[in-house]
């Protein structure tokens, strides 16, 4: 079972260390948008879009990878004082009737969309941007995967942990 619980983080870490450098890529496209607007006055829609393409993908694809380091926002007013088992239930819970659910039922929603924007290949949000909204919104239902793969490898690690195996912790 452990085996499982490390390919499923797997996913996730290969996931977070490939997308991490669209930010550093955003950043300068970011960069290069302002010398060509400020320098030369010289403004393609496109390029602004491909920072708005690369920013959702950050965040969307990131989230798993987020959970997986266990750097997520959690409102901590009693999980920081809890014990090792405490904070297993409380994740296990959270996981099982919060994370699962939610992550299910924004998948079952954004479906139809998403699939029916693949339908027609939408095209750009604004007139001369990047002709592929689709892909945008296909971001929606991959943030939902990667965050069922992680919820799922974090109910199992503290499933093993309460029964007292514990599965070495991810190597980011």
């Amino acid at each position: 079972m452990t085996s499982v619980v490390l390919k499923l983080d797997a996913i996730n870490r290969l996931v977070g260390h490939t997308i991490r450098w669209f930010a550093l890529f955003m950043l300068l496209l970011q960069f290069a948008i302002v010398l060509l607007r400020y320098l030369f006055g010289i403004s393609y829609i496109f390029l602004g879009e491909g920072v708005l393409y690369m920013h959702a993908t950050v965040f969307m694809l990131g989230a798993g990878y987020t959970l997986l380091a266990d750097k997520h926002v959690r409102v901590d007013i009693f999980y920081g004082q809890a014990s090792p088992k405490a904070k297993a239930i409380i994740n296990l819970i959270g996981a099982l009737l919060f994370l699962l659910p939610t992550v299910g039922l924004l998948l079952w929603i954004s479906w139809p969309f998403v699939y029916n924007s693949w339908k027609i290949l939408e095209g750009p949000i604004s007139v001369g941007g990047i002709p592929a909204s689709f892909l945008l919104k296909s971001l929606i239902p991959a943030f939902c995967g990667l965050l069922i793969i992680q919820g799922v490898s974090g109910i199992l690690r503290d499933g093993l942990f309460l029964c007292g195996v514990d599965v070495e912790g991810p190597k980011l």
